[in-house]
């Protein structure tokens, strides 16, 4: 794992990265796609510090852990459900700063479907 990276632990069921998507260009053939929730997205970017489009890590139903290369704050928003580092409650829906090795445990969501993980820094992806 990179120093700037995170390892996935467990990958959950249909976590993605994703950002606001590409609104504009159906006449061309391309869907918006994107975040499904965009202000849940907004929010946990903004709640880190990062613009609102910056990429996330958008999870479906069964949530995931990650381990961080360095320290970072991170903030999930979306589907409500605990928020674990290094098994220790954390805070859903505020910044949570995960030491670097520490796992952050984004767990299923107790209602809705889709929770967003925003890194302080961003999700560095090549836009596709």
């Amino acid at each position: 794992m990179a120093r700037d990276g995170f390892a996935v632990v467990r990958a959950g069921a249909l976590t993605t990265v994703q950002d606001l998507g590409r609104p504009g260009h159906a006449h061309l053939g391309v869907p918006h796609a994107g975040a499904l929730d965009v202000p849940a997205a907004r929010l946990a970017n903004r709640l880190v510090g990062n613009e609102d489009g910056a990429a996330v890590l958008e999870t479906t139903l069964t949530g995931c852990a990650l381990r961080p290369g360095r320290a970072v704050t991170v903030a999930v928003t979306g589907a409500p459900g605990p928020v674990l580092v290094d098994g220790r409650p954390a805070a859903w829906g505020a910044p949570v700063l995960v030491p670097a090795g520490a796992v952050l445990e984004v767990a299923p969501a107790r209602s809705g479907v889709r929770a967003y993980v925003a890194f302080g820094g961003g999700v560095a992806v090549a836009p596709v």
